[in-house]
């Protein structure tokens, strides 16, 4: 019996709440993908509470870990590694060591980089020392880049107003001409009104995926979208609709958790959850 598609996701955990490794795990698994999750921080909740605990993985904690999955031979055995939001430069450098060192044993391996560095409200929040590491080691080796406008005009200093300012972008950030650059969340100068988009470019051209604005922002967003596009190509569906089903089933999860009056995504939803059961070309 073949084994399902098998990632490796390299982001933060919470105790409660669904950001990082807490919003991508549940989605991958429920479509029938297996995962291993290392985490790069664990905190007791996402930052918007009045208290936080917890820290960065201290990084011989976080290479052990590492160690731990090179001995399991799990970069050998991926389908798909992804990464996301990361706490300090040293936990950074050695997850851009790991992707580079787990592509060379497994060339058929594609590697998901979420560059989880701010957005337009809160801007920058992670040290410029961990953008740097984002920019020149993990997206040059991304076949997968999932950047905001913010973080996309942070890494290439280019305003993303326009299809032309993500041309220009995609060009300064140095991606390899294979990699497939999906800049979500955009509200162009010509975004139908009421809507943002994802906007694809890759080796096969440019393509633009609106989708209704929902007046919803909350934390794990991301993480989650980001975990639905490897359930979906992890099942075998095209690249474009894996990004269309992956906006669809997102939006789901926001207008659930807005409903409940909850302050981050909340994947309970029934008919969310059967839609990941039943994910099919």
């Amino acid at each position: 019996m073949k084994r399902p598609p098998f990632v490796i996701s390299i982001q933060s955990q919470v105790v409660f709440g669904h950001v990082g490794n807490s919003a991508a795990l549940f989605p991958m698994q429920a479509a029938g993908l297996e995962a291993a999750a290392i985490p790069t921080v664990i905190f007791s909740n996402t930052p918007d509470y009045p208290t936080l605990r917890g820290q960065a993985l201290p990084p011989e904690f976080f290479s052990d870990l590492l160690q731990g999955a090179r001995e399991r031979g799990l970069p050998e055995r991926a389908s798909y590694i992804v990464s996301g939001y990361i706490g300090s430069v040293e936990v950074a450098k050695m997850t851009a060591d790991f992707v580079a060192e787990a592509k060379a044993r497994n060339p058929d391996l594609i590697y998901l980089c979420d560059p989880v560095m701010g957005d337009e409200g809160p801007g920058l929040y992670v040290p410029e020392t961990i953008a740097d590491v984002m920019r020149t080691r993990l997206l040059p080796q991304a076949d997968i880049a999932t950047p905001n406008p913010f973080e996309l005009s942070w890494l290439t200093g280019q305003t993303i107003r326009s299809i032309d300012d993500i041309r220009e972008a995609s060009r300064l950030l140095g991606v390899s001409p294979s990699t497939r650059l999906i800049a979500t969340g955009c509200a162009l100068e010509d975004t139908p009104e009421g809507h943002i988009e994802s906007v694809i470019m890759g080796p096969d051209g440019l393509s633009r995926h609106p989708t209704e604005h929902l007046p919803i922002a909350l934390p794990g967003t991301g993480d989650l979208f980001a975990g639905l596009i490897i359930a979906g190509l992890g099942r075998g569906l095209p690249f474009e609709r894996s990004v269309e089903t992956a906006q669809t089933l997102t939006a789901r999860a926001l207008r659930h958790a807005a409903a409940l009056g909850a302050g981050e995504v909340v994947l309970s939803e029934p008919s969310f959850r059967e839609a990941l059961l039943t994910l099919t070309p």
